[in-house]
């Protein structure tokens, strides 16, 4: 196969962005980059950025779909949805279910051959009932030894689990989860900064949508101690989850989040769920429970708290930039580089010799024109917020 030449781009790299590099694609991987050249027959890039595609760690789905459904024609919907934004890969997050359930998730996403899917990202059901938020509390259980012993029978597939550290059992299936090489997330917990510092020791290093269904400082008798939030922000080998969507955290929230971490803590995502390119006003399901899609929120039908989002990854992006006062290639590096070093896929996430040509055309507006899956342009016909 001929090799492709990406020409007068605006080239994203992790630590700047350059206009002076073109960039050659050959069998599916980007085989050089390298000075400007006058050789025939590129593809003019006509001055657009040029991206690393986006790894999404944390979509429950998208199109009125749901990874629930256990359905390949459901991921398939999941995975145009997000493509139109950037996404080249992501994992598929279950919800808190009843355990056949999620098992059945577990093995439909084995089974399916689509090349988004990076694996699974199981969030719930080893969750408090205290920061359940729009997670079925009905179906949250502790990680008992006899269900986890199930799951490491499907670490090929789970490549990022969501644990409350503070439930009965969690430190043992931290520490078994991460020693079967799954990245290990704190979230939906109610811990005490002893108990996030026990689960850390254990293998946790990252933080699951920050800010959001996590305990923060409070007094325990005289004293004031910090929760899930605050050991977050202080620990660096920690990475930051962030919805970065306008609507589950200010601008103040993002700014604090960001300094406190810096461009490399932090993994933007959307936690999108089938709301996620619906009309507004359009209800769906997550988890069992009813939801509504309400001027690009997606809230419990109840209208009482936020049921995942609706959101692109470019959205994100653009949000880092224009409210948090985030330098794009900074922004880019937070939803593509950041996260797939948190779950391994190290061909992925950074243009460079040697990675996958998964790739993101972004007009000077950041919007997205084209994206490349290995090197071969997949169908993006714009959607809201692209």
């Amino acid at each position: 196969m001929a090799a492709s030449i990406f020409r007068n781009a605006r080239i994203i790299l992790p630590d700047a962005i350059r206009d002076d590099l073109e960039l050659v694609v050959h069998n599916g991987r980007i085989s050089e980059l390298r000075p400007r050249s006058d050789m025939p027959g590129a593809i003019d890039m006509d001055g657009n950025y040029l991206a690393p595609g986006f790894v999404d760690l944390h979509v429950h789905g998208a199109f009125g779909r749901d990874t629930m459904e256990a359905s390949a024609n459901a991921f398939s919907a999941i995975c145009d949805f997000h493509a139109r934004g950037g996404t080249t890969s992501l994992l598929l997050t279950t919800a808190t279910a009843p355990f056949v359930d999620i098992l059945a998730a577990l093995s439909a996403v084995r089974d399916a051959s689509i090349p988004q899917i990076a694996g699974v990202h199981m969030e719930g059901p080893f969750i408090s009932r205290e920061k359940a938020g729009a997670q079925n509390a009905a179906f949250i259980c502790p990680p008992m030894p006899a269900l986890v012993r199930r799951l490491l029978e499907n670490r090929d597939v789970i490549r990022r689990i969501t644990i409350a550290p503070e439930v009965e059992y969690a430190p043992e299936a931290i520490a078994q989860f991460a020693g079967a090489g799954i990245n290990v997330s704190g979230g939906h917990s109610d811990c005490w900064d002893e108990q996030a510092r026990t689960a850390f020791q254990r293998g946790m290093r990252s933080v699951t949508h920050t800010f959001n269904c996590m305990s923060s400082a409070r007094r325990r008798g005289i004293h004031r101690v910090a929760g899930m939030l605050e050991f977050a922000l202080s620990e660096p080998a920690i990475s930051c989850e962030l919805i970065a969507d306008g609507h589950h955290v200010s601008p103040t929230l993002m700014r604090m989040v960001y300094w406190a971490k810096g461009a490399l803590g932090i993994c933007l995502v959307t936690d999108a769920t089938a709301g996620a390119g619906l009309a507004s006003g359009t209800t769906f399901r997550l988890g069992g429970r009813e939801c509504v899609l309400e001027n690009g929120a997606c809230l419990l039908a109840d209208k009482t708290a936020l049921a995942g989002s609706a959101a692109t990854m470019i959205e994100l992006v653009r949000t880092m930039v224009r409210d948090a006062d985030v330098p794009l290639h900074e922004a880019i590096a937070m939803a593509s580089s950041n996260p797939a070093r948190e779950i391994g896929l190290t061909a992925k996430g950074q243009i460079a010799a040697g990675n996958d040509a998964d790739l993101v055309v972004l007009s000077p507006e950041l919007l997205v024109k084209q994206v490349f899956v290995a090197g071969q342009a997949i169908t993006t016909p714009n959607a809201s917020g692209t």
